[in-house]
C-alpha cells in the first residue's frame, strides 16, 4: 500500500524499536544524521544537567582528536570546549589513563567524555564508564562506525547516557541518504531530544527550547529496515575479510595489521593497517593497480584550523599525530568475493621489496 506520510511516518517508528531492541536501550530516536545525533545529545545533557540551553566554554568535554570532524564540531556547537588526550597506538582509541590524567589536571570544568568507537572497534568502555561514574560526568558514546559492535558481549550505545549513531550510505548500516538514531535509557533525557529535533518543542507553534529541524526521513526509515535484516550477516563477512587480510599481510615487516583488544567485538567499518614506511607512496601504487584506499584522517583535530584557540590538549598528542601519518585502510565491503580481497594482498605484496622500514 502507498503512503505519503514523509516526515516521522511509520517506518521511523518501527526502526526506533528495532534499534532499540538491538542495541538494549529503552529508547532510539531517529536524527537526520550522526553529527545532529551527537549535537543533540550534548544540547538535551546541557538543559537536563545544568538547566541550561547551552554548555559554557568554561565547560570541558574530554575526547580523542583522531576521529572524523564532526565529534569535536558538535562539542563547540553545543557551546563547551574539546579537551583532546591521546589515543591507544593500538587500538587508535582514546586511552582511559589519559582521561585521568586531564582530570588530575582540569578538575571540575571537566563535564563528559565522549568516546569514539574508531574503525569499528569498541572503546574500553570497562574503564571510561568507571571513570564517568567517580566523577559524576556525562559519557556520549560516538558510533558512527560501530553499529553491532560490542564490548564484552554488550552492545555499543548501550554503555553512556546516549549513543549516537550514523546512517551515511557507506556505515555498516547505512541509507540512501543521511541519518542518524540515538539511543538511551534516560527517559527524560529522550523527551528533550525528541523535542529538540522538532524545532525545539512539542508544540511547533509554541516551543520549549531552541530546536533544530533534525529528523529522520521515512523514507531512509524504510531502506534501513529492509537493510538491518542482513547487519549481522554482513558484519560476520567484514570480519571474514579481516581475518583474510590478517593472515596474509601479517609476515610483512613494515605493515603492522589492527590489534582487537580482547573484549572487543570488532565489525570492521573500516580495516586500517599502520604502514610504518613511505605510506603515501604505498598508496599511490596501489592506485596504479586499480585498488582505491583511503586515509582516515590525515589531520589530527587538534591541528585544524576550526579548533585553533577552541580546544584544550593533554600534552602533546604524540600517538594521534603518528597515526595520521601511518595509517592506510584497505577495502573491505561485506559484498566483496575472495577475488577482490586477494587482489588488493598481491598488489601489496608487489611492492614488499621496494619497501623497507
Amino acid at each position: 500500500m502507498s503512503k505519503a506520510k514523509y516526515i516521522l511516518g511509520p517506518e521511523v517508528s518501527e526502526l526506533e524499536q528495532k534499534i532499540a531492541n538491538y542495541i538494549g536501550t529503552k529508547h532510539a530516536i531517529g536524527v537526520s544524521s550522526g553529527t545532529d545525533a551527537l549535537v543533540l545529545s550534548l544540547r538535551a545533557l546541557a538543559i537536563k544537567n545544568k538547566a541550561q540551553e547551552y554548555w559554557d566554554k568554561e565547560h570541558l568535554v574530554i575526547t580523542t582528536p583522531f576521529t572524523f570532524t564532526a565529534t569535536g564540531d558538535a562539542i563547540l556547537r553545543a557551546g563547551a570546549t574539546p579537551l583532546f588526550v591521546d589515543i591507544d597506538p593500538d587500538t587508535f582509541n582514546i586511552n582511559p589513563e589519559q582521561i585521568k590524567l586531564a582530570l588530575e589536571k582540569y578538575g571540575n570544568n571537566v563535564v563528559g567524555i565522549i568516546p569514539v568507537h574508531l574503525y569499528g572497534q569498541p572503546a574500553n568502555m570497562d574503564e571510561i564508564t568507571k571513570i564517568a561514574k567517580e566523577n559524576n560526568l556525562f559519557v556520549v558514546e560516538d558510533c558512527a562506525q560501530s553499529f553491532g559492535a560490542k564490548w564484552d558481549g554488550r552492545q555499543t550505545g548501550s554503555f553512556g547516557d546516549t549513543g549516537c549513531f550514523s546512517f551515511f550510505p557507506s556505515k555498516n548500516l547505512g541509507g540512501f541518504g543521511d541519518g542518524g538514531m540515538i539511543t538511551t535509557d534516560d527517559d527524560e533525557l529522550a523527551e528533550i531530544i525528541k523535542m529538540l529535533r522538532k524545532h525545539g518543542g512539542k508544540d511547533k507553534y509554541n516551543v520549549d527550547h531552541i530546536g533544530y529541524n533534525a529528523r529522520l526521513d521515512t523514507i531512509q526509515a524504510a531502506i534501513l529496515l529492509a537493510k538491518m535484516k542482513y547487519i549481522d550477516e554482513f558484519n560476520n563477512r567484514r570480519r571474514e575479510i579481516a581475518s583474510f587480510y590478517n593472515e596474509d599481510l601479517k609476515e610483512i615487516a613494515w605493515i603492522k595489521t589492527p590489534q582487537v583488544h580482547k573484549k572487543a567485538y570488532h565489525v570492521y567499518h573500516q580495516y586500517t593497517i599502520r604502514v610504518l614506511n613511505k605510506r603515501d607512496e604505498v598508496q599511490k601504487k596501489l592506485k596504479e593497480e586499480g585498488i582505491q584506499t583511503m586515509i582516515y584522517y590525515p589531520v589530527s583535530l587538534h591541528q585544524m584550523k576550526v579548533f585553533k584557540n577552541r580546544c584544550e590538549c593533554l600534552g602533546e598528542l604524540k600517538n594521534s599525530t603518528e597515526a595520521t601519518k601511518q595509517v592506510l585502510s584497505l577495502p573491505i565491503e561485506p559484498m566483496y568475493g575472495e577475488e577482490v580481497c586477494r587482489k588488493v594482498v598481491e598488489g601489496i605484496r608487489k611492492y614488499v621489496l621496494k619497501f623497507r622500514v
